[in-house]
C-alpha cells in the first residue's frame, strides 16, 4: 500500500495525463452531472486502485461546480494556473511538514518568499511576516487573535469588542463569536466603516475594550473598499490593532488603476490576501501577513517539550503565525507560478478581469431590460433584471446552471434582491459575458 506498484505507475501517469487535459478543456466542465445511486461501501478487501480511481473519476469529480469554469461567475471563485496545479501535486508527494523550519527545509523559504511579494504589494515594512493558512476565514481570526492578544497585554485585561463596517466579510463575525468578542458595526451613509464611524464608537466605548478594528478592502458582496487611510489614523491615535481583510481585493493591488484605492493598507498592522481567489493558486491558500511578527508569535507559538526541537532562535517557524501547528506548504503553488511565469503575468490577468467588469457594465448599460446598480467595484458588477421577482432571479439561476450557461446566483444589495457577477478568471471572454447577458433579455 505504501510502495508503488506498477499499477500505481500506470495510473500515476495516467491521472497526470487526465489533469492536463482537464485544465485545458475548462469550458466543458458545467452542467455538473447528476450523482447516480449510491457510492460503493469501504471493505476490508478495497476494490483495487484503478477501480477507485475510476469511481472518483467518472462518479464523483463530474458531479461538482467546479470554480475555475470561465462561467462560474458566482460568490469568489478562482481559476489555478497550470503551473500552480503541478506544484499542488508535487507537494502532497514530497510529504513536507511545513509547520517548522527544522522540518519544512527552503520550502518554507520558498513559502516565505511568496510572503513577502505579498507583504511588499501591501507596503509591509521589510520585517513583515506571516504564513498561509486554509481561508480568509482562519486568516481573519488568526490575525484578530493576535490584536487581541497585543491589546490584552497592554491594558491587562482581554477586551471584548471588534469594529467593522457592514461590508465586513462573514468570517469576521464568526471569529468575534469564537473569541467571545461583540462586534460592533458602525460607518458611513453606506454602512461602510471610515474614519468619523470609529470615533463615534470611540465615544460610547473606551479604546481600552476593543480587541481589533476590521477594515474591508474589496468586499465579498460588491468589491467595497472601505476607508482605509482614515480608519488607520484613527487607530494610531488610540493605538488600536488594525486588520485590513483584502482575501478578494488585495490582488488587485497588482493594477496601476485600482491600487490608489487601496491607500492606507500599508499602516495596518495585519492583512489577509487569498491567493486562491484572485491570484490563481488552488484551494485551499490564504495569507495573514502581520507588520509586528513578533506580536503573531506571542499569541499563537504552541509550548510544550515535544516541540523544543524546532523552536529557537534560528527558526522562523509558519505555525507560530496563525491557530495551526500541523500545515502542508500550501503556498509553494503560488511561489511556483510566480517564479514560472513572472509578476507581469499576474498583473496582466488582473486587468484583465478589471476590463471584463468594464465591459459588463458598459453591455448592462446598454441593454434594454438590465440596469446597473452602482458601478463596478473592483471585479464585481451587480445589477437588475427590471420587472424581476426574487423568484425569478432563482429560477434564473437554476436553470443557468442546468444547461451549462454558468453558474450566476443572486445576492442582496439593500434588501433589494438583483444579480451579481465576479470576474476572477482570465480565462472568462467577452463573449462569455454576451452569451449570459443575452440569456437575461
Amino acid at each position: 500500500m505504501h510502495q508503488p506498484s506498477p499499477e500505481d505507475e500506470k495510473l500515476a501517469a495516467e491521472i497526470s495525463e487526465w489533469a492536463v487535459e482537464r485544465l485545458a478543456y475548462r469550458s466543458d466542465t458545467i452542467p455538473p452531472r447528476a450523482g447516480e445511486g449510491e457510492l460503493p461501501g469501504i471493505t476490508a478487501a478495497g476494490v483495487g486502485i484503478a477501480e477507485a480511481w475510476r469511481i472518483l473519476r467518472d462518479r464523483i469529480l463530474p458531479t461538482a461546480l467546479p470554480a475555475d469554469h470561465p462561467r462560474y461567475l458566482a460568490f469568489v471563485g478562482g481559476s489555478p494556473t497550470v503551473a500552480s496545479v503541478l506544484a499542488d501535486m508535487a507537494v502532497s508527494a514530497a510529504g513536507v511538514y511545513a509547520g517548522s523550519a527544522l522540518e519544512g527545509g527552503l520550502a518554507v523559504a520558498a513559502e516565505a518568499a511568496a510572503l513577502r511579494w505579498l507583504a511588499d504589494l501591501a507596503g509591509f515594512p521589510a520585517e513583515a511576516r506571516g504564513t498561509f493558512v486554509s481561508g480568509g476565514s482562519i486568516a481573519n481570526l488568526s490575525a484578530l487573535v493576535a490584536g487581541r492578544n497585543e491589546r490584552r497585554a497592554a491594558g491587562g485585561r482581554r477586551p471584548g469588542l471588534v469594529v467593522a463596517g457592514i461590508d465586513a466579510h462573514a468570517s469576521i463575525a464568526s471569529a468575534a463569536e469564537i473569541m467571545g468578542c461583540d462586534l460592533v458595526i458602525d460607518g458611513d451613509s453606506d454602512g461602510r466603516l471610515d474614519g468619523a464611524a470609529l470615533g463615534r464608537v470611540l465615544k460610547t466605548v473606551r479604546p481600552q475594550e476593543i480587541a481589533a478594528v476590521v477594515a474591508t478592502a474589496g468586499a465579498t458582496n460588491n468589491g467595497a473598499i472601505e476607508d482605509l487611510a482614515g480608519v488607520a489614523e484613527v487607530c494610531r491615535q488610540h493605538d488600536l490593532w488594525l486588520h485590513v481583510d483584502a482575501a478578494y481585493g488585495g490582488a488587485a493591488l497588482l493594477s496601476d488603476r485600482a491600487r490608489p484605492l487601496f491607500a492606507g493598507i500599508e499602516a495596518a498592522d495585519s492583512v489577509t490576501i487569498d491567493p486562491h481567489k484572485w491570484l490563481f493558486t488552488p484551494f485551499d491558500c490564504a495569507a495573514v501577513i502581520y507588520r509586528h511578527p513578533e506580536r503573531a508569535r506571542r499569541a499563537h507559538t504552541q509550548v510544550a517539550s515535544y516541540l523544543e526541537p524546532t523552536s529557537g532562535d534560528e527558526y522562523d517557524n509558519p505555525s507560530d503565525y496563525a491557530i495551526h501547528l500541523t500545515r502542508r506548504a500550501r503556498g509553494i503553488p503560488l511561489w511556483l507560478s510566480l517564479l514560472a511565469n513572472g509578476t507581469a503575468a499576474y498583473r496582466d490577468a488582473v486587468d484583465a478581469c478589471l476590463d471584463l467588469a468594464e465591459y459588463a457594465a458598459a453591455r448592462i448599460t446598454a441593454a434594454a431590460d438590465l440596469e446597473l446598480v452602482a458601478e463596478p467595484g473592483l471585479s464585481i458588477v451587480l445589477f437588475r433584471r427590471t420587472g424581476w421577482s426574487p423568484a425569478h432571479y432563482r429560477q434564473w439561476s437554476t436553470e443557468a446552471i442546468a444547461s451549462g450557461l454558468g453558474l450566476i446566483t443572486p445576492t442582496e444589495m439593500h434588501g433589494e434582491t438583483v444579480l451579481r457577477l465576479c470576474f476572477v478568471n482570465p480565462i472568462t471572454s467577452n463573449a462569455d459575458v454576451d452569451r449570459i447577458l443575452g440569456a437575461l433579455a
